[in-house]
């Protein structure tokens, strides 16, 4: 079947040719392995039953009717239209997410993979200065920072980063808007003029040539990067639950993004709190066999909305007394500290659910009150 508006088209025309007149949209399932795209889009907009199954799910179903281990796009396509048939309760249709929802979840996406991207690159900058120029990693904290990739610009081997001045380290540090600019700027001339192990000239000159390159490339992710945060923060001003989001504590701009985008907007996709939990991949899981019973992190689990409900969790406890209560009591029971992290960040979208069906801001008081309650009576 051809793609676009033909294979569309056709698409329609083989519903209504097996299906007959009388049939409604309403009674069209349509089992898919993505939630995102045009097809999906339109497939929706036509008023079929969606549901967005996972591979693995169909990896997993596929091995009922044949353990030979073949694998066809008819066979995964039969595999498919029996689970919508059989097993359509037990699947999650395609959530109603508004358009300015996606197009959140699209521009904080992006973001995010620009940030992954400059770290690939930092790693590689990191790799190429060990190998010929280690004296650069004890000067520079951070190598994705505006003054270091200014003066590695211009000093990107041992050679001319022993003839820096400490005008020029300085005038470097301010313009990245260092604190303690005077001793900073001593640190890393003492650091690039020490004793280091030396490589011949010719592969000397080859690595600076490769670090000058990737330095000119990370200069490029920087701008981008802080192009588009501003970008994800006008989206998000326009939708009506950025408050709720901006309120609850650890969030600011990017990560708040992030996690609407992730959890979209759609009013009846989460029946519970549990059930937002168990998105969230927080929750833990339970595996029971016998007399044997053993609880487990999720490891199958959205790592997009995973990265910025950590890393809430990880501000909260400075932003939150409620939340650095309930983290120091998990600590004092022998918690260890990603796992209690996990618990906290679990605690955070239960409170994040109960603001967005009360239609509240984040209370400190209100939200840890059952813990607080919890706390006295023991």
């Amino acid at each position: 079947m051809p793609e676009g508006v033909a294979g569309l088209a056709r698409f329609h025309e083989l519903i209504g040719y097996f299906g007959g007149e009388d049939l409604a949209p309403q009674q069209v399932m349509v089992g898919i392995e993505t939630d995102r795209g045009p097809w999906v889009a339109a497939l929706v907009a036509a008023g079929y039953r969606v549901f967005a199954v996972n591979p693995r799910q169909v990896d997993r179903y596929r091995d009922r009717h044949s353990s030979s281990g073949a694998k066809s796009d008819a066979g995964d396509a039969h595999a498919l239209a029996d689970m919508v048939r059989t097993d359509a309760h037990q699947l999650r249709p395609v959530a109603g997410d508004s358009p300015l929802v996606e197009g959140i979840k699209v521009t904080a996406r992006a973001h995010q993979n620009l940030i992954w991207d400059r770290q690939r690159q930092v790693l590689r900058l990191r790799a190429a200065l060990r190998e010929y120029f280690p004296a650069a990693l004890e000067a520079f904290d951070d190598l994705s920072g505006a003054d270091a990739l200014e003066l590695l610009e211009t000093a990107p081997d041992p050679v001319r980063a022993r003839r820096l001045s400490h005008t020029k380290i300085t005038a470097a540090l301010r313009r990245a808007r260092r604190h303690d600019v005077a001793t900073k700027a001593e640190r890393i001339r003492a650091a690039l003029r020490g004793e280091q192990l030396a490589q011949p000239p010719e592969l000397v000159a080859g690595y600076a040539a490769t670090a000058q390159a990737t330095v000119a490339i990370i200069r490029v992710f920087n701008a981008e990067i802080t192009t588009l945060q501003g970008q994800v923060g006008e989206h998000l001003d326009r939708h009506p639950d950025a408050e709720i989001y901006r309120s609850q504590p650890g969030l600011g701009d990017v990560l708040a993004a992030r996690v609407l985008g992730e959890f979209g907007d759609d009013p009846d996709r989460y029946a519970n709190a549990r059930s937002r939990k168990n998105y969230a991949g927080n929750s833990p899981i339970t595996r029971a066999s016998g007399k044997k019973k053993t609880v487990h992190a999720r490891r199958v689990r959205n790592r997009r909305l995973v990265d910025p409900l950590q890393a809430q969790a990880l501000s909260a406890l400075s932003a939150s007394p409620g939340a650095n209560a309930y983290y120091r009591q998990l600590r004092d029971r022998g918690v260890g500290h990603h796992a209690a992290l996990r618990q906290l960040s679990n605690r955070l979208v239960g409170i994040l659910h109960g603001c967005l069906r009360s239609r509240t801001l984040y209370d400190e008081a209100t939200a840890w009150s059952d813990h607080q309650r919890h706390q006295r009576v023991a």
